[in-house]
């Protein structure tokens, strides 16, 4: 079956949180999220597949950073008061578990985030199995990065940080979710693939347990409007051969506290819905037509992969350049391969937040 549609990048990581406001705050300092694309309010009537039948009220901020990467829908419930896990999840539980952000100076980002007062878990920099220096570090929510070496860039704002460069998903069965990732997903090429202990992963209680790691690619260059600033992305599929996995998100809601979701930026949402069910995996949720999020407008749709983990596509039609003056970017008529100019993606940043 031919695939007509495009995968551009990772969009943005979901986060549930308590407050969204304190978290954006938080994600600024630390992490360099400072240019919101939107902020907005509304029920999200579609989701309540995942929300216990019940079409909840909710905050959404999507914020980037502008130096290159996926950006954090940061998400906060306004009808109920988020559920925290039910159980302390550990390495290898399924759902997303990590979030990956880049680095120019891996180094530097660990002194930098040590100076800031952050939770830095491990003791120092140290390599991955493809030979590249990374280390974790813990929000004051409770949610794990991971922050990973990259040459992969959209401009140099002179810091070392930059934004999401993929994540670390805990699969039951690393042979029955390979394909949706390397299929549908298009990250083909595997980086690496080995059974090992995660050492160097301080201030976990499992880092010692056994596991199949398998970091996984997309080959060649990626196409679409926002190919240049969303840059490279990997994803990294973990199977305990220690423990029996728990889901993550057992007896919660989506837009619980925590990773929600993992989402990507695409062209041509017919085909990949095509595709999708061809290969087993459906869409869940269908936005159909169009969204509207505030000032950003585009057809959203979710699948979920063998453990349930939610994997979010949108297909943005329309966002804002430059609020302040009514500047807006319709992007349904564009060439779908084409890159927006770097001058007109950067003038994103015209709407950073200064604190």
């Amino acid at each position: 079956m031919n695939k007509d549609y495009i995968i551009s990048g990772i969009q943005q990581m979901g986060i549930g949180v308590a407050n969204a406001e304190e978290a954006w705050a938080w994600y600024r300092k630390h992490f360099g999220f400072d240019v919101p694309i939107f902020k907005d309010a509304a029920t999200a009537t579609l989701m309540t597949r995942y929300t216990s039948g019940k079409a909840e009220s909710r905050y959404a901020i999507l914020a980037m950073n502008m130096q290159g990467g996926g950006g954090f829908e940061i998400w906060q419930y306004t009808s109920k008061q988020p559920l925290k896990p039910t159980f302390s999840a550990v390495l290898g539980d399924t759902g997303i578990y990590i979030a990956k952000l880049k680095s120019r100076d891996v180094r530097k980002s660990f002194d930098d985030l040590k100076s800031k007062g952050a939770t830095v878990l491990s003791k120092e920099p140290v390599t991955m199995p493809d030979g590249r220096l990374h280390f974790y570090v813990r929000d004051p929510y409770g949610n794990i990065f991971e922050v990973v070496e990259s040459s992969n860039w959209f401009r140099d704002e002179k810091k070392t940080m930059g934004g999401v460069a993929g994540c670390v998903i805990g699969v039951s069965d690393m042979d029955k979710a390979l394909p949706i990732y390397a299929s549908i997903l298009e990250h083909h090429e595997v980086v690496y693939d080995v059974t090992q202990t995660f050492s160097d992963f301080a201030g976990l209680p499992n880092g010692n347990d056994t596991f199949r790691r398998v970091l996984i690619r997309p080959k060649g260059e990626a196409f679409g409007a926002f190919s240049r600033l969303l840059g490279s992305t990997e994803i990294e599929l973990v199977q305990s051969k220690t423990i029996k996995p728990r889901k993550i998100f057992d007896s919660r809601n989506w837009g619980d506290l925590g990773f929600i979701h993992l989402c990507f930026d695409i062209r041509g949402m017919k085909s990949l819905g095509e595709y999708c069910a061809a290969q087993g995996f459906p869409f869940t949720v269908d936005s159909a037509n169009s969204f509207d999020m505030g000032k950003a407008a585009g057809h959203f749709t979710y699948i979920e992969d063998p453990d349930g983990t939610l994997i979010e596509f949108v297909e943005t039609h329309k966002i804002p350049i430059f609020e302040k003056i009514g500047w807006y970017l319709n992007l349904k008529n564009r060439d779908p391969k084409k890159p927006l100019p770097n001058w007109m993606l950067g003038m994103l940043s015209l709407n950073r937040v200064k604190d």
